[in-house]
């Protein structure tokens, strides 16, 4: 894409920025009629002619106008069809100023109030799609103006701020959206209560401030009803005087900040907008019919305590201010006060912070979508499984230094104590017992939370391995490394991941393991035909000297067939005490751990090796997607 687009269309006024694809830069706003921030208002002519911004409040010959539509759209069928003819009179002026050419590789991102849903979102995208719009896409302008910051050179803020909890205040004309980022994951939330807040308030509550105090109020609003326009026309001129009055107190303090408008419809009149410290206070800490009978002050913190509440725990550290009543510090100031851990910022233009943030957000996404496509090849290769392969003989190793010592104690011992206690008649008999008893284990919780720290422990070098390959990748694309870090995913308390031993190392791939477990075991605690497993003490003496008697009469080989399957008499087991048996065992654990590496060499099998790789490869690809999806917002 060669050019983006961000379209921050207000309720009051707008705004449109363009970036170029490979432009670093700021994005440039573009003027309209000659304006940066435009008059939201449109007005159509006899000839067919559409007038987009000021001119449109005030012309004589319009046959239709509208003005402030947009904060109807979910109420108000008729603000769809504005909404479609203020956007179709834009897109004209900018192919009449030849600031967007047909046929460019071109897209638009578009603002919306962060409450809106989904069917809303839609619906209000198929409006610019039908205006003739090129590919367009709607965006909450909350994370526009957060991605904005993130942008700024001024903040110095970065991707960083995303793994710390940041507030959006975006004061719009009519309503004020909250959106709250924790963990790199934006929660919307929407204006607290039903109570209509934004900064067009302030600016009616200033007119009439005003009109109540000039020389012939009456007059004043016999105009107004006449010509509606007008008095929207000096709404959007007390809002002027409102920033101008507002962005620097200090110097106002004492003086009184003034314009006076002629209306030029019905009877004419001429009203002068005044501010002062007087008027400044009743604008703001009165109550008024138009917020429920509560201030502006009152209302603006009340719907901050509540976000506060729907918030929790987790505070914001940083709170950003967007919007163009985001100027005034008396904002910044309640904004402290309700939030006094945070610090609070605001940008040098507060009223193009949200299109340049949109403009931002279509390179980012194209970005993000390079940036998957490579994560996908990534995944689609047989890479990861190579590096699973080979470290497979390394889990190998260390499930096997997990599992021998306890497999012995909580397997090998009790099956003695059967042989022993006459339960298990003959020692040929034992390897049966034991392949039972060992199955029986190794699906017990007790085997099976063994195996997750040695296969935790598996995973960290893997993941190195892995992040070796996604690291190219996220630097190409700007993404910041650490949001393809498996080590890192590992540990975040708030991603739902748990490795499961079950998963990871299934019983059926132990299956082969158990009969390399029994013929060692019972090879080197049964050894020489059962003599080994009584020999030791006095028994052990008296056990030799029967022995070497038969062997002299009945030979090595007859021997060993007859002692392994005779039932030998009870109080003989019982001359093999249990605590020379564990004793037995302690000693053999290495050389157990040694015979049971050196099978694995031998005997394992290729087919379930190679489904133990791409078990485990499939859930580190899984979990590389996963972390992919939840990059929003880099820098």
């Amino acid at each position: 894409m060669e050019k983006y687009y961000g379209f921050d269309l207000g309720d009051a006024e707008s705004a449109i920025a363009r970036l170029k694809g490979t432009d670093a830069a700021t994005p440039e706003i573009l003027p309209v009629r000659d304006a940066g921030s435009f008059i939201t208002a449109y007005a159509q002519l006899p000839s067919g002619e559409l007038l987009i911004g000021e001119g449109a409040c005030y012309d004589t010959h319009a046959t239709r106008r509208a003005l402030r539509f947009k904060s109807r759209f979910l109420t108000d069928p008729q603000s769809e069809k504005d909404v479609r003819a203020f956007a179709a009179g834009v897109l004209g002026e900018l192919y009449t100023s030849g600031q967007l050419v047909k046929g460019d590789d071109s897209c638009f991102y578009i603002g919306c109030p962060a409450g809106w849903d989904v069917a809303a979102r839609e619906r209000y995208r198929a409006i610019f799609e039908d205006a003739g719009y090129p590919p367009a896409r709607i965006v909450s302008e909350s994370r526009a103006a957060l991605i904005s910051a993130c942008q700024s050179k001024h903040f110095q803020v970065g991707y960083d701020i995303m793994e710390k909890p940041v507030l959006v205040v975006d004061i719009g004309s009519s309503t004020t959206d909250f959106a709250f980022i924790l963990g790199r994951k934006e929660v919307e939330l929407q204006t607290a209560g039903e109570v209509r807040l934004g900064g067009g308030i302030m600016d009616e509550l200033l007119l009439e401030e005003s009109i109540r105090l000039s020389e012939d109020p009456e007059r004043v609003r016999r105009a107004f009803e006449q010509s509606p326009p007008w008095r929207s026309y000096c709404e959007f001129a007390a809002r002027r005087l409102k920033e101008q009055y507002f962005s620097d107190e200090e110097y106002w303090r004492g003086k009184e900040c003034a314009k006076t408008v002629r209306i030029l419809a019905g009877p004419g009149a001429r009203l002068t907008l005044r501010l002062n410290d007087h008027i400044a206070d009743r604008v703001l800490n009165h109550a008024t019919p138009l917020l429920s009978g509560k201030s502006f002050r009152a209302a603006f913190i009340d719907s901050l305590r509540a976000v506060r509440g729907k918030i929790g725990d987790s505070m914001p550290e940083l709170l950003f201010l967007t919007g163009g009543v985001s100027r005034l510090r008396t904002i910044r100031a309640w904004c402290q006060e309700v939030f006094p851990e945070a610090v609070v910022i605001t940008g040098a233009e507060p009223e193009f912070s949200v299109a340049r943030g949109l403009a931002h957000s279509g390179r980012i996404d194209a970005q993000l979508r390079a940036f998957r496509q490579e994560v996908d090849a990534l995944i689609d290769s047989s890479t990861v499984e190579r590096i699973v392969e080979n470290r497979i003989d390394d889990l190998y190793r260390r499930v096997v230094d997990a599992l021998v010592e306890p497999l012995l104690r909580e397997v090998a011992v009790p099956v003695f104590e059967r042989w022993r206690s006459g339960d298990i008649k003959r020692l040929s008999d034992i390897d049966g017992a034991m392949q039972k008893e060992i199955e029986v284990w190794l699906h017990s919780d007790q085997a099976q939370a063994l195996l997750v720290k040695p296969i935790s422990e598996w995973l960290k070098p893997v993941a190195y391995d892995v992040e070796e390959k996604t690291m190219p990748i996220c630097v190409r694309h700007n993404v910041p490394y650490r949001a393809m870090s498996l080590n890192s995913y590992f540990s975040l308390s708030d991603i739902d991941i748990h490795i499961d031993a079950r998963e990871v190392f299934a019983v059926e791939e132990l299956t082969w393991l158990i009969n390399a477990i029994i013929s060692i075991i019972v090879g080197l605690i049964c050894g020489g035909g059962g003599l080994a497993l009584i020999s030791g003490g006095i028994s052990g003496i008296v056990a030799g000297a029967i022995g070497s008697l038969l062997i002299l009469l009945l030979g090595k080989d007859k021997l060993q067939e007859m002692f392994m399957n005779a039932d030998i008499l009870k109080p003989m087991r019982k001359l093999v005490p249990r605590a020379h048996f564990e004793q037995r065992i302690e000693r053999l654990t290495e050389e157990v751990k040694a015979s049971f590496l050196s099978s694995l060499e031998r005997e394992k099998n290729a087919d379930i090796t190679a489904r133990l790789v791409a078990e485990i490869s499939q859930q580190i690809e899984q979990c590389l997607t996963r972390m992919a999806e939840v990059v929003e917002i880099p820098l």
